[in-house]
């Protein structure tokens, strides 16, 4: 075996037909893990060291490692336009997504302060703008209106008659509700996080985030339909409340405020007018205009001027207290009912950041920690918690915006928190007046994004159905089964797609390539074809308990042979043959016992003869010891398929078999109907080699229908060879007991072609030169 280098682009090869015995010799394979032992890991873990000290902790508290680096020269001026820009778009968006909370609007600017501040010193995203976001706003909203329905603060008035609404008593339950949902869904985050376990949102695909974010805007704007109308409507939860929602909604219709449908229609205009020319002169203006600032002030002047509350019945957003509250322990009672939301609100937001994330630092060139993520996440919402905040995300306007405005760290998040801290402790009392409309306005402006995300519609259908189907269901089951239920449906239907696809694989059958050692799918290319007496099957996935059995139905009707039905006619050919042989003894007998009685003579002295009739009949019962199979070459598509039909005669193995084309293989005939090997086939079929591959374990499944294989297809004399094994799935195979006496590892092959050369030579090729060349110059001869 060797290597000798001739020139540039040309080289030789020649070697020795290669099993895995051979292979372990020849690159001598370990005999023991180099990795340390699990007590060795442990120990390693937890000894203590100044730099592994160091290094967990800077890697807990990122801000220790880049504040210290950080450029004034270089990221100052950007990060200083970008905090304003995005500070300013923080104040609209927090009034407007505590509304979304179903919470009074001062909380959502508190959850646009306190969170900011913990991501900006334990995250690891540079440009992430974290905050209030509008598919956790209404989560928590959901969750809030299912535990303090209206009806659970109306009563009745004594002296009128008429119905009161305690509207103080239930806010502040709906607040301790949004608190206590967020700080347990921190606790799950962190404590996640802090298990490594940041892998989990890799069971969210993208179709399926995707179509969960745009259901929820789909529940985003029905939700602030009754803000838009000015009506007032019943609160539903569970599913089908957003059917019942819009059939409420089409019922108090009639009721609609013209003033609030005016406020409406002026803010909408205004808002996508600015927003488009925002996108269209991108380039041109270092900072976008902060139109839903603008807005909140243009329509909080005319709203107080013009008194729309008073004069034309318009709500608006009412008081607003000055200056921050004091931190308060939420309600821990309340965790058995909000345990399931508080976990799916947490993991949504974190698969929001972490795709943001990603996202951002590929394009400027960082790694976004996903484990320091959860844990930053998490952290931020556990303080939240404390300052009343209901769960934070990021926010794709607000990280567009913080990106496109030069910002560089996380800086941008300070400075946007120093200026959400002074609109609270002065400037927020002055936009009492501002009518809900206006914030319901910016929501729905804001929502551009997630609608624009109905393009994956076509692109998908396109690329890949499957996953445009795991983005309609979602869709759907949001929208219908409400946002925790839909999460939950969509996610068991998402695992349940990738169940299909490997119990539904694409299985073939592989053909030589003629001049080359490729054997490839004999349905894609036509070039590729079968070798006389070898079929080579490959699956397209790993088989295991779920789909061995379809592996094997496969198998059989790629290769032609039904091997259940040739074990029983095999079964029931030995059961006749073994009566045919008892009643000849039995004949025998009562013949030798006949003929001992007149000494072997008849009466007149003649010799009895045999019966000619019974030679001519015997003849072909002697013939039967053998049923042939014989292969048919039927052509279906373009493919040649072989299958097989029962013969009548004795089946002689002694046809030509070899490879045409380039290559030369020559194989002898062998003699009669016994191989060299001294074993008498049934099939034309004389070698069965598996590729697996495309198999990255191997169960229990996978072994025993791999041994009842290789005991089947011996019972009508064909072999079975293994190739293409990872050394994981050697391993399981040889962990699993199933190379033995009867299926010794000379069996597994490293690739197909060995196996391939060493069934020729096995069945009738005593030498097999072959000789590929390449289109590169490159010449490779390989010879057993």
């Amino acid at each position: 075996m060797g290597v000798e280098e001739q020139r540039a682009g040309e080289f030789y090869v020649e070697r020795d037909v290669m099993n895995e015995l051979c292979l372990d010799e020849l690159a001598r394979r370990r005999t023991h893990s180099t990795r340390p032992l699990l007590k060795e890991r442990v120990k390693d873990s937890l000894r203590c060291s100044v730099p592994k000290l160091k290094h967990s902790v800077l890697s807990f508290i990122p801000i220790l490692s880049w504040l210290p680096r950080y450029s004034v020269r270089q990221d100052a001026l950007g990060d200083l336009i970008s905090g304003i820009s995005v500070g300013i778009m923080h104040l609209p968006m927090g009034l407007a997504y505590a509304l979304l909370a179903s919470v009074p609007p001062v909380f959502g600017l508190y959850t646009s302060f306190y969170p900011v501040l913990m991501y900006c010193i334990f995250g690891t995203s540079k440009h992430i703008s974290v905050g209030t976001f509008a598919v956790t706003s209404i989560m928590i909203g959901t969750t809030t209106e299912r535990l303090a329905p209206n009806s659970a603060f109306t009563s009745m008035n004594g002296t009128n008659g008429t119905v009161f609404l305690d509207v103080l008593s239930r806010d502040a339950f709906r607040v301790q509700i949004a608190a206590s949902t967020t700080l347990l869904s921190g606790i799950f985050l962190f404590l996640l996080g802090m298990i490594r376990f940041g892998f989990v949102v890799t069971f969210l695909s993208d179709p399926l985030v995707r179509g969960y974010m745009t259901g929820a805007g789909i529940q985003v704007v029905l939700s602030q339909l009754p803000s838009l109308f000015g009506i007032r409507t019943g609160r539903f939860s569970g599913p089908l409340s957003q059917v019942y929602l819009l059939i409420d909604i089409c019922r108090h219709l009639p009721e609609t405020n013209i003033a609030a449908v005016v406020v409406t229609l002026v803010a909408l205009a205004v808002l996508i007018t600015v927003k488009e020319l925002n996108i269209y002169y991108e380039k041109k203006m270092p900072v976008p205009v902060p139109i839903e600032l603008i807005t909140i002030i243009v329509a909080t002047l005319i709203s107080y001027y013009c008194k729309v509350r008073s004069l034309y019945n318009v709500a608006v957003i009412g008081q607003i207290p000055r200056g921050l509250k004091p931190p308060s322990s939420p309600d821990i009672s309340l965790w058995s009912s909000i345990v399931g939301d508080a976990f799916a609100i947490g993991i949504v937001g974190y698969a929001v950041n972490i795709s943001l994330g990603k996202i951002f630092g590929q394009k400027h060139g960082y790694t976004v920690d996903s484990n320091q993520e959860m844990v930053a996440i998490g952290l931020s919402n556990i303080v939240g918690g404390f300052f009343q905040c209901h769960v934070v995300a990021a926010s794709p306007p607000r990280t567009l915006l913080q990106d496109s405005t030069g910002g560089k760290t996380q800086v941008v998040g300070l400075i946007s928190s120093v200026l959400v801290l002074i609109f609270i402790l002065q400037l927020g009392t002055l936009f009492e007046e501002l009518p809900k409309a206006v914030l319901a306005c910016i929501v729905l402006v804001n929502l551009r994004g997630l609608f624009m995300q109905f393009k994956d519609i076509p692109e998908l259908w396109k690329s890949n159905k499957v996953d445009l189907l795991v983005w309609l269901v979602t869709l759907v089951c949001t929208v219908l089964l409400n946002l925790d239920l839909g999460l939950a449906a969509s996610i068991g239907f998402s695992m349940l797609t990738v169940i299909f696809r490997t119990q539904l694989p694409r299985y073939s059958i592989l053909g030589h390539v003629p001049g080359t050692e490729l054997y490839l799918d004999t349905e894609t290319y036509e070039e590729a074809k079968e070798i006389p007496g070898i079929t080579i099957f490959r699956s397209s996935t790993t088989m295991y308990y779920t789909n061995a059995q379809l592996y094997l139905d496969a198998l059989q009707e790629k290769s032609g042979i039904d091997i259940e039905k040739l074990l029983m006619k095999k079964k029931k050919r030995e059961t006749e043959e073994k009566w045919k042989e008892n009643q000849e003894k039995k004949k025998a007998k009562k013949e030798a016992k006949k003929q001992n009685g007149v000494n072997g003579y008849l009466p007149n002295s003649t010799v009895h003869p045999e019966d000619k009739g019974d030679v001519e009949k015997g003849s072909p019962d002697l013939k039967l010891n053998k049923t042939a199979i014989a292969l048919v070459d039927r052509p279906i598509n373009g493919q040649v398929n072989w299958a097989f039909e029962q013969q009548g005669t004795g089946f002689d193995r002694g046809s030509e078999t070899g490879i045409h084309g380039d290559d030369h293989i020559t194989q002898t005939p062998s003699t009669g109907g016994e191989g060299e090997m001294g074993k008498s086939s049934v099939n034309d079929t004389h070698t069965i080699i598996l590729d697996l591959s495309t198999a990255n374990f191997a169960d229990t499944a996978t072994v025993k229908t791999l041994k009842n294989i290789f005991l089947n297809y011996r019972k009508i004399d064909i072999d079975i060879f293994l190739t293409g094994c990872q050394v994981c799935v050697v391993e399981q195979l040889s962990s699993a007991g199933f190379f033995s006496a009867s299926i010794p590892k000379s069996l597994l092959f490293t690739t197909i072609h060995d196996a391939v050369l060493h069934s020729l030579r096995l069945h009738g090729a005593s030498d097999v030169p072959i000789i590929y060349e390449y289109a590169l110059d490159l010449t490779c001869t390989t010879k057993m």
